[in-house]
């Protein structure tokens, strides 16, 4: 489904991400690192929010390196940002539609698909007429992982969905993850790499804006520099 072949890319003059190889099939990814690694530059490639220095990145096949943001989610890509950027003065059901509303394959099924996120984050049924800037972070990432959700995207992105969580919440929103990868292809950048073991099929380990380190989930897990640097054990 996408495919990254020999990325360089960066910001004026430096140099983030250097050589990077990278794919996502039908599976769900992990992608690891410190902060500075250059995740969320790599989400923001494939976005079309930072434009590529050299190489190649593709979906389905088809080149979209200066492809629009916007016309990338048409093609069934969904991102759920690190800071969530939702419509805080805006119901819960709201900022939901708004997730499909722009979306051609997705506005006829609004009704439909608002259940399937109702059914995934019950809480956020509770909420429904709720102000999106009243709930808690948590109930806040639930939201934002829905609003990508009704867009029924192929690929879905997180960046760093655990970030600011309490630890029972984080472990919630790995499980809906974990029922999710059977129905759509999902990317997470995480710095919580022990939760996303449980939840992803292969991964990655980005540093200094290289990948050091392609493996299984259960390959990660006994790998004694994973374990040593990541695992804390």
């Amino acid at each position: 489904m996408l495919k990254i072949q020999n990325l360089d890319c960066g910001y004026g003059r430096m140099k983030v991400i250097d050589g990077v190889d990278f794919e996502v099939g039908t599976e769900s990814v992990g992608l690891f690192g410190p902060n500075g690694a250059g995740k969320s530059t790599l989400i923001s490639a494939i976005m079309g929010m930072v434009k590529p220095w050299k190489g190649s990145i593709e979906l389905d096949g088809k080149r979209i390196e200066g492809v629009e943001t916007h016309t990338i989610a048409r093609m069934g890509v969904a991102l759920v940002p690190q800071e969530r950027e939702l419509f805080p003065g805006m119901s819960v059901e709201d900022n939901l539609v708004l997730g499909a509303a722009y979306i051609p394959h997705a506005k006829d099924g609004i009704p439909e698909q608002l259940e399937k996120i109702f059914a995934l984050f019950p809480i956020l049924k509770e909420r429904r007429t709720q102000l999106a800037g009243t709930m808690s972070g948590g109930q806040q990432r639930m939201l934002a992982i829905g609003r990508a959700l009704m867009s029924k995207p192929r690929l879905l992105i997180l960046d760093e969905p655990s970030l600011g969580l309490q630890p029972s919440i984080v472990t919630e929103v790995f499980e809906v993850l974990k029922g999710l990868k059977s129905s759509v292809s999902i990317l997470v950048t995480e710095q919580n790499v022990r939760e996303s073991l449980r939840a992803i099929d292969r991964g990655y380990v980005l540093e200094n804006g290289r990948i050091v380190l392609e493996d299984s989930a259960e390959g990660l897990k006994t790998n004694p520099y994973v374990i040593k640097s990541y695992l804390g054990l």
